[in-house]
């Protein structure tokens, strides 16, 4: 069967997870960032993750905006980074990252295509809202998949099941993308056809399963012969 359907990561695949970090580094009031910016960036999104796999292993499913700022929370602490306002100030621009640059044309050329959109995440619904809008892409997506409906974080296989279950398709129907290469590796092995975005030019994590593709951004996307 052809495939139809393209789905994305959201954090670190679509949303670039730095800028928050980045874009507080520039503000005024906030030079304590100016140094650190990027290891805070860095540090937050590995707890974040690691967090996110602990409690999906322990049973102990909470909210990924809770997550997500338990991770702030340490990677401020080990940066010797305090104050209300920063993290205050942080937490806000997480709620409004920017996709990056070739996001949106990307998500047009599939649409053109007569593809089927959607986003497959661990963020909570309120947190993929408020970042779809803010990214101003919410008209190329036909669905936004949030690990809220089963309780549990990726990858999990019954996080996978939800695409299944929305777009009435086998997993080798769906191409699935995600620059996260644990994802990539898990994706693979539930099934998908899988593009992993690897914008750093890491190494293919060692997992039984292995990516399809392997790109720099997403440009690339709609010229896979997959589709």
């Amino acid at each position: 069967m052809p495939i139809r359907t393209c789905i994305f990561d959201a954090y670190g695949t679509l949303f670039d997870v730095s800028a928050a970090a980045r874009l507080a580094a520039g503000e005024p009031g906030f030079d304590r960032l100016a140094d650190t910016w990027s290891g805070v960036a860095r540090d937050w999104r590995l707890k974040q993750l690691q967090y996110s796999w602990l409690r999906a292993i322990t049973g102990a499913h909470t909210d990924f905006w809770e997550v997500t700022q338990n991770g702030l929370d340490w990677a401020m602490q080990a940066h010797g980074v305090s104050g209300a306002a920063i993290r205050d100030r942080l937490l806000q621009l997480y709620r409004e990252l920017a996709a990056y640059p070739e996001v949106p044309e990307m998500l047009t050329r599939l649409k053109d295509m007569g593809l089927a959109t959607a986003i497959l995440s661990n963020g909570s619904m309120d947190m993929l809202n408020s970042a779809i809008t803010s990214a101003g892409i919410g008209d190329r997506l036909d669905a936004v998949l949030s690990v809220d409906a089963v309780g549990v974080f990726k990858p999990a296989a019954k996080v996978y099941d939800l695409v299944g279950e929305r777009f009435v398709c086998t997993a080798d129907e769906v191409l699935f993308v995600s620059s996260n290469g644990w994802d990539a590796a898990s994706a693979a092995s539930y099934g998908f056809n899988v593009a992993w975005v690897n914008r750093r030019g890491d190494p293919v994590d060692q997992l039984p399963g292995r990516p399809h593709y392997v790109l720099s951004d997403l440009s690339e996307i709609p010229d896979l012969k997959v589709f």
